[in-house]
């Protein structure tokens, strides 16, 4: 019976379909049985069509998931001592971001940014949307960064690793500074989390906001009218303390990071974390 098939199947003109060929489809593509031998089916057995056509259905299925919390991850970054750059990539779980084959990807998109610019990364969107087809979860690209050192300018990074992953990585260029100073800045602001460089940084509508709520706050202790400018704007101040990098003390002392780099600069900061 199963011979007369066979030979039901080549009169046709069709493709015979075997396990064999349901496997190393499924093993290409990552798809189920069925769905591997419904694609040969319908392509005739030509595989390579057969996977694209999954391949096009998986990628319509990992479109759904994008609304899905993918706040787990890594980071990753590259340098060759005078640039470096910095790549977040986000998962939803963290036993796929734990995975040897993504802390590759996200190590290997590092530095491709480094050797060819932000742009690297659009130029492997095939790469990255094959690892949402594999692990089918909602993967996207987080903060991508490249920092370029210059004349007097120098770079330092730090990228701190748990469970074999960076989960929280730093670059900052500085003028005017030394490279330990630098590190001990990068070091500061991997577990301090600034939101901004400096006071002109922060936006005015932030500001305000800020202040706006403050001033609720003063009012409701029930502190004095007379007093209620004074408080606000000294809140206002440790408020700034706490977001903004130079004004921050270094590692929690009471020496701040602009008094600690005295007349250098910090040109610029950019950090990635999970959770970000």
């Amino acid at each position: 019976m199963k011979q007369q098939l066979k030979q039901k199947v080549k009169d046709l003109g069709m493709a015979e379909i075997t396990a064999k060929n349901v496997k190393e489809l499924r093993d290409l593509t990552g798809a189920g049985m069925m769905d591997a031998k419904k694609a040969l089916v319908d392509c005739d057995g030509d595989a390579e069509a057969a996977a694209q056509v999954l391949r096009e259905k998986g990628l319509a299925k990992a479109a759904s998931r994008s609304d899905r919390d993918n706040s787990e991850g890594a980071v990753a970054i590259a340098t060759d001592g005078k640039k470096a750059a910095m790549v977040h990539l986000c998962c939803e779980t963290d036993f796929s971001a734990k995975s040897d084959g993504f802390i590759e990807l996200v190590s290997s998109l590092a530095e491709a940014v480094l050797k060819e610019g932000e742009e690297a990364i659009e130029a492997r969107s095939e790469v990255i949307d094959d690892v949402r087809l594999s692990i089918k979860e909602n993967v996207s690209v987080g903060k991508v960064t490249l920092l370029e050192g210059g004349e007097n300018h120098l770079v330092d990074t730090y990228l701190h690793i748990q469970d074999g992953r960076g989960v929280n990585g730093v670059l900052v260029q500085g003028a005017g500074v030394d490279q330990e100073t630098l590190h001990q800045v990068a070091l500061h602001i991997a577990f301090a989390k600034p939101t901004a460089l400096s006071r002109e940084e922060v936006s005015e509508e932030l500001v305000e906001q800020e202040r706006t709520s403050l001033l609720e706050i003063t009012k409701a202790e029930g502190k004095p009218e007379q007093a209620w400018e004074k408080i606000v704007e000294g809140r206002l101040t440790a408020w700034y303390k706490e977001s903004v990098l130079l004004e921050q003390g270094l590692h929690g002392d009471k020496t701040t990071v602009q008094e600690t780099i005295g007349e250098g600069q910090i040109v610029r900061f950019e950090q990635a974390f999970i959770g970000d």
